[in-house]
């Protein structure tokens, strides 16, 4: 037995183990600061989602919307019960009932199909200008302030100044249509 070349194997097998825990030590080092940031990033998150038509920019995190995303909901929400026909209701009032809380599509789709009925009979006509938005994104909500335009047969009726507050609900990744209120008309 050659002594020295036994001693040496031994010297680098040392020196290859050493370099391997360096090694490993860093891998760990890395996984540990990747969990770190991954943990620090799960409630900081903004997911980015797409409203009917995105007119500015805006933010939605894990249970909140910007005023600007409440803003376009509430406008289009409004456009969808408010600027209605006999012959545009009904589909209408199904793309609605898609962006409804599941607690309120019930009582939500009955007052649809109840005004849905009296606009055919009466053969009446809606047509809402907002002309204020009003967000609040504590409430998840906005205020819509405008003129309500009511046709009948095709002649004026009503031509009246409106409010109304839309609040909502931010679940599943989605946000979802809470209630849909006339309010005061206070502040114009």
């Amino acid at each position: 037995m050659d002594f020295e070349r036994l001693n040496g194997d031994i010297k680098e097998m040392r020196r290859r183990n050493r370099g391997l825990s360096l090694t490993v030590g860093v891998l760990a080092a890395g996984q540990i600061l990747a969990l770190i940031v991954i943990l620090n990033l799960l409630g900081t998150v903004r997911t980015i989602v797409v409203p009917p038509s995105i007119d500015k920019t805006f933010w939605v995190t894990r249970d909140k919307a910007s005023s600007e995303y409440l803003e376009q909901m509430g406008s289009f929400i409004a456009w969808l019960v408010l600027d209605v026909t006999p012959a545009s209701i009904d589909w209408k009032k199904d793309i609605l009932l898609g962006y409804v809380e599941p607690e309120q599509y019930g009582p939500l789709k009955t007052r649809q199909e109840v005004e849905a009925e009296r606009l055919k009979r009466i053969n009446a006509a809606t047509v809402f200008a907002p002309q204020q938005l009003v967000p609040s994104e504590e409430g998840q909500s906005v205020v819509i302030r405008g003129r309500l335009r009511t046709l009948v047969n095709g002649f004026e009726t009503a031509n009246d100044l409106k409010a109304y507050r839309v609040e909502f609900s931010y679940a599943g990744a989605r946000m979802h249509l809470k209630s849909f209120k006339e309010v005061a008309n206070v502040g114009n």
